[in-house]
């Protein structure tokens, strides 16, 4: 393919300046590249980075190379203090990306009239770096959203309470890390105002905020992710709704519910019912030996569910790595702060 005339820059600052943000850009694209390939382990994400590099070596030109300024650059090696607050990944990926648009915006400034080809390129990159960060970041957030869900052991499932959200606020105070919303009796309006109110009590204590059932609540409060049932839609629908920055759970009856939500990229299960539940009267309890089975054939996050109360649990203190979801054990108490650390350290 025939490549376009570059014409010499009539400033010889100008070829120093295109040569040190080409340097930036493909600095910080390898930066970026190797988070996701190492870090997020998103090969499509590594690769379309690697392009952007590839495509910005090829057009980084002699003209630009041969100007290049090292011992007398006056800004050589010169830091900011605040470079010294990136302590997460998130936070050198996000600082880089952003080097990298920055020094693309340069290039388009510089080049139009004597490398257009190269100010193509630099536009192109530039507007996809925007659209891959947010990818990047939704792909970071869910991984620490589910790093967070494998330390929760008490899963509080909310039913409809006059007094819902001091009840919740006393069980996240005892420090239970996830809530679920669910709600059949009021309206969508109601609803939506309840769930926001619960969402920010939970990001206040650091705490996993899903919806049951309504992907489209759970969008519109920002909650960290929606359960599912077995009739509730499919998890390859929910999961384009929703993106890879949240959550997916699904309820399972048997073994091949199990399998199915592994298979279909689920991030988390419900088995049971253990025992005999209000809320599932027309399931029949699974019982503790399959319990036990489950949890050994998934490497899925799985929470016990099913009218586990302070009654009943002892009955599961030999099951390994158990996790269990409750709702009347916690939200009918008198007490529900005290109800929750002792179902918490019951888990310890």
């Amino acid at each position: 393919m025939k490549s376009m005339t570059v014409t010499p820059p009539s400033n010889n600052r100008i070829a120093q300046l295109i040569d040190a943000n080409l340097d930036r850009a493909r600095e910080g694209l390898r930066v970026m590249e190797d988070w996701c390939r190492f870090g997020l382990k998103r090969s499509d994400f590594s690769i379309q980075i690697k392009d952007w590099r590839q495509q910005l070596g090829v057009h980084h030109h002699n003209i630009y190379r041969k100007a290049r300024l090292t011992s007398k650059d006056p800004a050589m090696g010169v830091s900011h203090p605040l470079q010294k607050l990136r302590a997460t990944p998130k936070a050198v990926f996000i600082a880089n990306s952003s080097r990298v648009q920055e020094a693309l915006r340069v290039i388009e400034e510089f080049t139009r009239l004597t490398d257009p080809k190269l100010c193509e390129i630099a536009t192109k990159i530039r507007y996809e770096t925007y659209e891959i960060e947010i990818k990047v970041l939704n792909t970071t957030e869910g991984i620490d959203k589910r790093q967070a869900l494998k330390d929760c052991s008490v899963y509080l499932i909310t039913a409809n309470r006059e007094n819902l959200e001091e009840i919740v606020h006393e069980a996240l105070k005892a420090g239970v890390k996830i809530v679920q919303y669910r709600e059949k009796f009021l309206n969508d309006f109601e609803k939506i105002s309840q769930a926001k109110s619960l969402a920010s009590l939970c990001k206040k204590y650091n705490s996993l905020f899903i919806v049951n059932d309504r992907i489209d609540i759970a969008l519109a409060v920002d909650a960290d992710g929606v359960h599912l049932g077995q009739e509730d839609i499919p998890t390859k629908i929910a999961r384009e709704l929703l993106g890879d920055g949240r959550i997916i759970g699904r309820s399972t009856h048997c073994l091949e519910d199990i399998k199915n939500a592994e298979e279909e990229g689920c991030d988390y299960i419900g088995i049971g019912p253990i025992f005999p539940s209000k809320t599932k009267k027309q399931l029949t309890p699974i019982g503790t030996d399959y319990l036990r089975k489950g949890l050994t054939e998934t490497p899925l996050t799985a929470f016990a569910i099913g009218g586990i109360n302070s009654s009943n649990v002892n009955q599961l203190n030999k099951v390994n790595n158990l996790r269990i979801a409750v709702s009347e054990a916690i939200i009918n108490s008198n007490d529900p702060f005290s109800k929750a650390e002792e179902l918490l350290k019951f888990l310890k």
